[in-house]
């Protein structure tokens, strides 16, 4: 059995706020499958992703490109298809001129490249465990400069990330 889904122009649906009035992102949007497009504050088309939890996805981007995450689109499907999904993505990215998969907002925020050059040599000159300290220390001062861009964006959701990865010098949300 095969199911057929419409791809929906992208130009033909709705703006919708990234934060709604209480500065969080909708949260019926919490396990639903689908392509979201990214806009900035201008409606300028950014970014075009799918994901099997479209409000976790969003709240990524948000965290990755707090900035350039304004309005969104979406087009839901019921059952996951990375085919449909793909299909989608692509006909939304010819349709715009769209041409990207930028890693800003696919992985995880790499701390080690705010490092400053005094912070890289003082990070070369530490043993193993100095390294994984010193790379902690960094991702916190990236946090908190994320965590103060979000507060002036007006969101109120709670931000956590993976205490793991900031040994490693990444920030993602905790998942």
């Amino acid at each position: 059995m095969t199911f057929q889904t419409e791809i929906v122009s992208l130009n033909s649906l709705d703006y919708l706020p990234f934060l709604d009035e209480n500065g969080i992102i909708d949260e019926s949007l919490q396990g639903k499958i689908g392509v979201y497009a990214i806009f900035n504050q201008d409606k300028i088309l950014q970014f075009v992703g799918y994901s099997r939890d479209i409000y976790l996805s969003l709240k990524q981007h948000l965290v990755r490109q707090p900035n350039q995450c304004y309005w969104f689109k979406i087009q839901t499907i019921t059952r996951p298809s990375r085919t449909i999904l793909e299909e989608i993505r692509q006909a939304w990215m010819s349709e715009n001129g769209l041409v990207q998969n930028d890693e800003k907002w696919t992985q995880p925020i790499d701390a080690k490249l705010a490092m400053s050059e005094t912070d890289k040599q003082e990070y070369k000159n530490l043993d193993e465990i100095g390294q994984i300290k010193f790379l902690k220390k960094v991702s916190r001062r990236i946090e908190e400069t994320i965590q103060e861009q979000l507060k002036e964006r007006g969101v109120h959701m709670e931000i956590r990330f993976n205490p793991k990865l900031k040994e490693e010098g990444l920030l993602d949300l905790k998942p």
